[in-house]
């Protein structure tokens, strides 16, 4: 299993973590037995967000054994009151599920308080001025939450909470069709939700990913908004890829599921290559580098991707990814204008000329 380390808080957390959305289909055995063998392997994020509160017992007698070993990401707005899931702005609700959820995983805090699925600006400013964020700051101040976060699939929403200076994490949507304009949730231009994850990376905010098969739409041709069926394996490695992303937090119905998905950290990398994608990425798209690496291996031993991400970065006022470009081993200054990395893209990124933007760039740093 891989790692990355959450910025403010130095948590070091599994990339692949575990989503609830199906685990309730499958008996409590079996729902115990899939937490522990995610556990086993060595997953140690675990989103709270389930459709029924029955996999939280089960949930809390494996933590029981483990809570210093794993991380988890509990809702606040997220309600149980008739056993089935629900979803409010009613401080007193959410205070009392939040209380109930935490005897039930047999803790006495979370390592994660999210706002929950806040999508809409009067929801927004319900939760800021009736009392749940400052609650949740005041959880924060006492340790009952360690970390402060938001789950969002708007932009303009994400944007908003970065600028409270408060947060740490954020759940968002990322998956091709989302980023390039495609399905329900694809709130935001190319290059606006690009920015968005350069913006989290420059601040220090970690991204834990929803929705990365879209629904499990673009795992079906036929109901893919491409006509074209992505694995499991691209879509996980999609979202890994893009700036800021600690975590993938796929919804798993049993162990059998899990296994599936466990196979991601030994499959090869042609396995995981996604740059089919550019056969049906919008116009909006076309010439921008997402650092895929589909260009490699370059013949003057370039990290391509790695120098793309690092320059856009810098030109946000990132010094910290300045000063890791400055430390490549091989800058874009050693391009020799082959052409390889260009017929391989699938984007159509003119990197020769970009190369050379590049290194004038941080020449001019130095």
């Amino acid at each position: 299993m891989e790692y990355r380390r959450l910025p403010h808080g130095g948590e070091k957390i599994s990339v692949i973590g575990l989503g609830m959305g199906y685990i309730h289909e499958g008996d409590k055995a079996e729902i115990e037995k899939t937490v522990r063998m995610a556990v086993d392997a060595g997953i140690n994020y675990f989103d709270m967000a389930a459709a029924e509160i029955k996999p939280y017992e089960c949930y809390g007698r494996v933590f029981s054994e483990c809570r210093d070993e794993v991380y988890l990401q509990m809702h606040f707005g997220a309600v149980y009151d008739d056993g089935k899931y629900g979803w409010t702005t009613d401080p007193g609700k959410i205070n009392r599920n939040f209380e109930n959820l935490l005897r039930a995983l047999r803790t006495d805090h979370t390592d994660m308080g999210f706002i929950h699925c806040l999508d809409e600006e009067s929801d927004l400013e319900k939760v800021m001025t009736n009392g749940v964020w400052d609650n949740m700051l005041a959880l924060k101040a006492d340790g009952t939450i360690r970390h402060l976060g938001v789950s969002t699939h708007s932009p303009d929403i994400l944007r908003r909470f970065i600028d409270t200076g408060k947060i740490d994490m954020a759940m968002f949507s990322i998956n091709p069709a989302y980023d390039y304009t495609q399905g329900k949730y694809a709130i935001g231009e190319v290059s606006e939700r690009m920015e968005l994850y350069q913006r989290c990376l420059k601040e220090g905010i970690g991204i834990s990913v929803m929705k990365p098969f879209g629904g499990g739409q673009l795992l079906d041709a036929k109901l893919s908004p491409f006509r074209r069926a992505l694995t499991k394996f691209q879509c996980i490695q999609y979202a890994l890829d893009r700036p800021a992303v600690m975590t993938v937090l796929p919804g798993v119905r049993g162990s059998s599921d899990l296994g599936e998905l466990l196979a991601f950290t030994d499959a090869p990398q042609e396995e995981k290559d996604y740059s089919l994608i550019g056969r049906f990425t919008p116009r909006a798209a076309e010439g921008i580098c997402v650092y895929c690496n589909h260009c490699q291996p370059c013949p003057a031993g370039i990290d391509v991707g790695t120098v793309n991400k690092y320059y856009d970065l810098a030109r946000t006022g990132d010094d910290m990814a300045a000063d890791h470009y400055l430390h490549l081993a091989v800058g874009a200054e050693a391009c020799i204008r082959c052409g390889h990395c260009e017929d391989r893209c699938p984007f159509h990124v003119k990197q020769e000329s970009r190369m050379k933007e590049i290194a004038a760039y941080f020449a001019a740093e130095k």
